[in-house]
């Protein structure tokens, strides 16, 4: 029995108290069931009794009873307890247990999507890093985060795009460029431009690029250098996170928001909906009304729009291509953004309680890392792919809350010992791979018979009880936004895996009949296998065969 047939089961037996006039209640359309805390508690409990107890004008053990009553004669459960004020502690037969087993192999890749997030449509806005330079440690964690969250979300039923905000306006374009062009004359970087060999390569592609660069006048050779090296900065950048295995939907830019009269319209449909205010020769949208600290300028007195104008237009770009959920993941010294984005929203008539969601990711720091050669004064994203590998630094940013500080070492996550959580969690996935080999040599065949009520060792039974929590925790992850709760379930998942390894033999001993009990525990192995490369594809990272 999965924990979605035995939710359906407790809701089957409300459906029927009801319908026998024992509960005056409305049924739930999800029940949902855990695993307990603590051990002997059963394999599954609901509380679904305590919510429906002040509906029903009853205690909640006595809403427990009811259910408990007719839930009992459910096949597949073994015993039910009623515990505390009224939790349902719920064991299943091992037969009923066991059954999941096969279930999970059969469903495959999709073994734990999940309807949590049915009916949502979001965008997922990450990284959105300046065109100007290489991808450093400080993109990485969103890079990391926000990847997964995508993952989750579909996962969860949810559609979900990925969108990454090219930054390719504005004066740092122009400052860009005339440091390209610098390099390419072989001149010394402009004062405020940007340093780095990364720009002395840019240069040369410039130049191949157009070989009669520097005989351009110089507003259109400042042109030229600031649209190649862009296009090459750019490509550097995709190249980078497709390395990291980040991929995004969408890819919008800046420069093309304003030339196609985005930002005028936006201003002009703000002010129709009276938020937008001409003081001191700018024009001011009303942000205070919504709980902003200030008023926001969004055309300056010279005429010149604020990146701020370019935000609202954005957003509403974004609600207009059908995105009535968005998301911003930005970097920690954004918090300032959270308040404008919000009244953004609240201007654009829209609940910023509902319609958008901001998420501040606090800085990381690496130790052992070194300064990017080609940059200079940063630590490139691509230098901790190749010191590191994309697996460890993607596994080990998931692994914790995006809104805590975070201190790695980068030589403790490069070893291969059972200290560092990915080596850990892969290892148990290759340990699945090599099970199977050799249980194929020695001529167990999982097809030739499958009896779950074998499964009954307590090791087992722990092991298919974690099987069965991954959906839940896959539903839960996308609704908090956190990663990080996959990457520890994985951790205990594996955990309970070797330990059952040490205990539970699939393979038979020198001259031993194979029997069904060899065949069934394969299963369980390949189910284990199967959730183990699920979660780990969720956090972006790689399900090793051998190690």
């Amino acid at each position: 029995m999965t924990p979605e047939e035995l939710s359906a089961a407790i809701r089957a037996a409300l459906t029927a108290a009801v319908e026998a006039g024992e509960l005056t209640v409305e049924v739930p359309t999800e029940i949902r069931v855990e695993r307990p805390k603590q051990k002997g508690h059963g394999d599954w409990t609901s509380n679904i009794a305590m919510p429906l107890a002040k509906p029903a004008g009853m205690k909640p053990r006595d809403v427990a009873g009811i259910v408990a009553e007719r839930l009992g004669a459910t096949e597949g459960i073994a015993d039910l307890e009623i515990a505390g004020p009224g939790f349902l502690n719920i064991t299943l037969e091992a037969a009923s247990a066991g059954a999941l087993a096969r279930s999970i192999v059969e469903e495959g890749a999709t073994y734990g999507h999940n309807s949590a997030m049915v009916g949502h449509t979001v965008n997922v806005e990450f990284i959105s890093a300046n065109p100007t330079g290489p991808l450093h440690i400080g993109h990485t964690r969103w890079a990391a985060l926000g990847d997964s969250m995508r993952r989750l979300l579909l996962a969860s039923g949810a559609e979900a795009t990925a969108e990454y905000y090219i930054n390719d306006a504005g004066a740092q374009m122009d400052t860009f460029g005339a440091s390209v062009l610098a390099r390419a004359k072989g001149d010394p970087t402009p004062e405020g431009g940007y340093p780095g060999a990364y720009v002395d390569d840019l240069a040369q592609i410039a130049l191949r690029a157009r070989p009669d660069l520097l005989d351009l006048p110089d507003q259109e050779a400042l042109a030229v250098a600031r649209q190649l090296g862009y296009e090459a900065q750019l490509t550097d950048i995709r190249d980078t996170l497709d390395d990291f295995g980040v991929h995004f939907d969408v890819w919008f830019s800046e420069k093309e928001l304003h030339e196609g009269g985005a930002v005028s319209a936006a201003i002009t449909r703000l002010r129709e909906q009276g938020h937008v205010d001409d003081r001191d020769g700018a024009v001011w949208l009303r942000t205070s009304d919504f709980g902003d600290d200030k008023d926001r300028v969004m055309i300056r007195a010279d005429g010149v729009p604020t990146y701020f104008a370019a935000d609202a237009a954005y957003y509403l770009d974004k609600k207009d291509r059908g995105f009535p959920e968005k998301i911003y993941l930005l970097g920690a010294d954004h918090h300032g953004y959270i308040g404008r984005l919000k009244a953004i929203a609240a201007c654009a008539g829209d609940d910023p309680e509902h319609n958008i969601e901001i998420r501040i990711g606090q800085l990381v720091n690496l130790n052992g890392a070194k300064l990017s050669k080609r940059a200079g004064n940063i630590i490139e994203l691509r230098d901790l792919i190749s010191w590191i590998g994309a697996d460890a630094v993607r596994y080990n940013l998931a692994r914790y809350p995006a809104d805590s500080p975070l201190s790695l070492d980068g030589e403790e996550l490069r070893k291969q010992t059972n200290d560092n959580p990915v080596f850990y969690v892969q290892y148990a996935h290759a340990r699945t791979f090599n099970v199977a080999r050799l249980a194929a040599e020695d001529g167990v065949d999982p097809g030739a018979g499958f009896d779950p009520g074998l499964l009954s060792d307590p090791t087992e039974a722990t092991l298919l009880a974690a099987l069965g929590d991954f959906p839940r925790i896959v539903a839960h992850a996308a609704q908090l936004r956190e990663p990080h709760r996959v990457a520890r379930y994985l951790e205990d998942l594996a955990g309970h895996f070797h330990k059952w390894y040490d205990t539970c033999r699939v393979r038979p001993r020198a001259d031993e009949e194979i029997t069904d009990t060899h065949r069934t525990r394969l299963w369980l192995n390949d189910a284990t296998r199967q959730v183990l490369a699920n979660g780990l594809d969720l956090l972006g990272v790689s399900a090793p065969e051998r190690m």
